[in-house]
């Protein structure tokens, strides 16, 4: 498990994914959000504009991370 620690109070899915180095750009990011790779929580979710927040679990391509 990645452990990512949020400056201020959230931090865009897209970055989350760009900071962790799970995804090379921004573009790759926005792309295996659309398509319902990445979950939340648990839960596929397909929204690119998405405020991860501290207590969080992002979990893409058999990584998860816990955003502290």
């Amino acid at each position: 498990m990645i452990e990512f620690k949020v400056e201020g109070d959230h931090i865009p899915l897209i970055q989350l994914l760009k900071a962790t180095h799970l995804v090379d750009t921004g573009g790759e990011a926005q792309i295996v959000v659309t398509e319902g790779e990445v979950k939340y929580n648990g839960q596929v979710d397909y929204r690119k504009r998405l405020k991860v927040r501290k207590g969080d679990v992002v979990e893409f391509r058999g990584q998860k991370i816990q955003v502290i």
